[in-house]
């Protein structure tokens, strides 16, 4: 449920994403609020200027709250952002363990106004394989 909150939240990111195009950059904002309502830290997407495909916001977010904050409140947190996260950016809100995520546009509605976003091809994937071989450091790594 989008609360008014949420949506005040959601115009911040909405307007971060404004302010990125200003500097170059792709049109891409969001900010980590904590759980008592301040904002913890914003970002902005700078794939183009880093010249790293890993440097969208949501992205950014994740890894800052993986570093800087206990488990307990990563997980009351909500991140804003103007789009909804990739499948890398929901892959690094997971294993940070983020509370919630409330986004502006769906990926659906993002094609939509820009269809090469969602031209991206599909990796081809074949496995597993050498079971034997390749759980002899992970079993040793997890039960020393």
């Amino acid at each position: 449920m989008i609360t008014t909150a949420d949506e005040n939240f959601l115009r911040r990111a909405i307007a971060i994403a404004a302010h990125a195009t200003t500097l170059g950059d792709a049109p891409y904002g969001s900010l980590l609020v904590g759980p008592d309502g301040a904002i913890f830290v914003e970002a902005h997407n700078t794939v183009r200027r880093d010249n790293d495909i890993s440097a969208h916001p949501e992205l950014k977010l994740a890894r800052w709250a993986a570093r800087e904050l206990a488990p307990d409140t990563a997980a009351r947190t909500t991140m804003y952002t103007s789009c909804q996260p990739c499948s890398m950016c929901a892959g690094g809100i997971i294993r940070s363990g983020l509370g919630r995520v409330v986004y502006a546009l769906s990926t659906e509605q993002l094609i939509e106004l820009n269809p090469e976003s969602g031209a991206w091809p599909m990796t081809a994937q074949d496995g597993p394989a050498l079971f034997d071989d390749a759980r002899v450091p992970i079993s040793d790594y997890y039960r020393p």
